[in-house]
């Protein structure tokens, strides 16, 4: 007894020839089917080129699209000239003209020999497969598909619209249950002949010639009518990603394709010689005897899509970029963000540096100039302080800088005099630590030097620009650790604050403050803020200060006592 191969060509003809001989001087018959879109000239040089070999031939050629019902035809009348020509055939291994033996085709034929009743085809109902892609389950099954999904993309769609709209469905033939899988079968004579010479065939191929992607349901569904033993797996190995689209093996692939303990892999790339040198010349490098075990290299296949379709954090390249959320997050690392720091202490910025070893920035996204620390002009990566090159894509001025200083944590300033176009991705970035005194933007209104209805319009300007991106750090979408405090409530006891930040930032060894900025005089603040309520604007963001001398220059009320331990 022998196995038969079925191979469907219809590209790269050389290696298909290559294969096909592989395979019938190992002593299985193979039937050829090349798609009827390969040119007239083509087809009869690539059978004349194999008349020496009498275990190959071919059949009658049918138009094969994807998704259509050709591809299906095409493996019926090869597998019927298989069964017709070639009586001595056990069990029929359909092939592509991509696949490739991996190990000794006399251990297929031995494997096959020892299971002479077992039927190996991928079939499950489509409750129980996870991997259709598409969005067709059964209603590939209860609908119509006339139209090609390549080639009449809009036709398919709007033809399937239609009939979910209006609720077309088409009745499954009686005692039929549609199951789905893999191409790729090996079947034996017993149930393939029982399948083609069925008296309901003309029903059944009525039916699923209306059915989308057939051949990942005809035999699937039809051999489990007719076998008795079937095991549910392909004996080749065809992975997919996560588009449903099969992944191409090239050189890269060899030792991966070894582990595999495959007898066939799809889809070789034509090219990848040294893959088919392997397998096809070099019988003493072959696999050692094992259960076929695709399993084995499913890790590396997920981390693949998984790298594919996220990558690395806060590492965005061409294949993601046009697509939102495809970065795998905004940014690499760890950095901060302080709002009203700055306008509320003299020299924040410094003493941030010293405190906690990070590169402490000014306003970033400044509308003058993006305040590098240093008062740099350009910084790691190549990203120049001009402001038109930051605002063409502020996101991906935020991405490049943390992704160019990885290793060393990024703080810098934000307010709402900044662009505002960033402050979205900020709140839903998990790696942001943002820490915001509300109100702080006020003290540089207070000591400016200008007439009262400007700072008046001024003020109500900035409060309402600052109320907006305190409203995205509350939404339930803020992923960013958050900490705000009202201008009045931080002042009370800056220490407790200050520390708190310190110690998340965590560079430097935890150890209690022993310093703290210079605060603002804030003498006649409280009645500037009345003066604000009394032309009509009123400052809440600040919280309740008083009328007086603000609470960071009284000596009459006492603040809350700070506790070192």
């Amino acid at each position: 007894m022998s196995v038969g191969i079925v191979m469907l060509v219809h590209t790269a003809l050389g290696r298909a020839e290559q294969v096909a001989r592989h395979w019938a001087t190992a002593g299985c018959p193979v039937v050829i089917h090349v798609d009827k879109k390969v040119d007239r000239k083509t087809y009869q040089e690539f059978q004349a080129s194999m008349q020496d070999v009498p275990e190959i031939d071919f059949c009658k050629r049918h138009y094969c699209e994807w998704g259509g019902w050709g591809i299906t035809a095409a493996t019926q009348v090869a597998s019927e000239k298989m069964l017709a020509q070639f009586t001595d055939v056990r069990h029929v291994f359909l092939a592509s003209g991509s696949c490739l033996p991996l190990r000794p085709v006399r251990e297929l034929i031995e494997y096959l020999d020892a299971r002479p009743r077992t039927d190996f085809i991928e079939s499950a109902t489509t409750s129980d497969v996870p991997w259709t892609v598409g969005g067709l389950d059964i209603e590939r099954f209860t609908m119509r598909f006339p139209f090609s999904w390549k080639t009449q993309r809009r036709l398919f769609d709007k033809y399937t619209a239609l009939q979910r709209r209006i609720g077309l469905k088409r009745r499954i033939p009686k005692g039929i249950v549609p199951h789905m899988g893999s191409q790729w079968w090996c079947l034996t004579r017993q149930t393939l002949s029982a399948i083609l010479e069925d008296p309901e065939r003309a029903t059944y191929d009525r039916y699923f010639r209306k059915v989308w992607i057939p051949d990942e349901s005809y035999f699937q569904t039809l051999s489990r009518q007719y076998s008795s033993n079937i095991e549910s797996r392909s004996l080749t190995l065809s992975k997919f990603d996560f588009q449903g689209k099969p992944h191409i093996f090239y050189d890269d692939h060899l030792q991966l394709l070894r582990r595999s303990d495959c007898f066939v892999a799809r889809k070789i790339w034509p090219h990848a010689n040294r893959v088919y040198n392997a397998f096809l010349t070099d019988e003493d490098g072959a696999m050692k005897r094992a259960e076929p075990n695709p399993g084995k290299i499913d890790r590396i296949f997920a981390k693949a899509v998984e790298r594919r379709t996220r990558g690395r954090a806060g590492l965005v390249m061409h294949s993601r970029f046009p697509n939102e959320g495809w970065e795998n997050g905004l940014t690499c690392s760890n950095y901060s963000v302080f709002q009203g720091f700055t306008e509320l202490f003299e020299d924040f910025e410094p003493w941030l540096s010293k405190a906690t070893g990070t590169q402490v920035h000014g306003h970033l996204f400044s509308p003058e100039r993006a305040e590098f620390s240093g008062n740099q002009k350009v910084i790691n990566g190549g990203l120049s302080d001009d402001p038109n090159l930051r605002d063409y894509n502020g996101a991906a001025f935020l991405t490049n800088l943390i992704w160019n200083t990885r290793g060393e944590r990024q703080c810098f300033q934000y307010g709402p005099m900044d662009s505002q176009k960033i402050s979205t991705k900020i709140s839903k970035d998990p790696n942001a630590q943002v820490s915001v005194i509300s109100g702080a933007w006020a003290v540089p209104l207070f000591r400016a030097n200008h007439n009262f209805s400007d700072l008046r319009r001024e003020a109500a300007r900035l409060q309402k620009i600052e109320n907006k991106f305190l409203y995205k750090l509350r939404s339930p979408n803020a992923k960013a650790r958050i900490r705000i405090w009202t201008m009045a409530e931080f002042i009370e006891s800056p220490m407790e604050p200050l520390q708190t930040i310190i110690d998340e930032i965590g560079n430097a060894p935890q150890r209690r403050l022993s310093e703290v900025p210079k605060m603002a005089d804030l003498k006649g603040f409280g009645q500037f803020l009345q003066n604000l309520k009394n032309q009509g604007m009123h400052p809440h963001l600040m919280g309740d200060f008083p009328i007086n001398d603000g609470p960071a220059v009284s000596i009459q009320k006492p603040r809350k006592p700070y506790l070192v331990k």
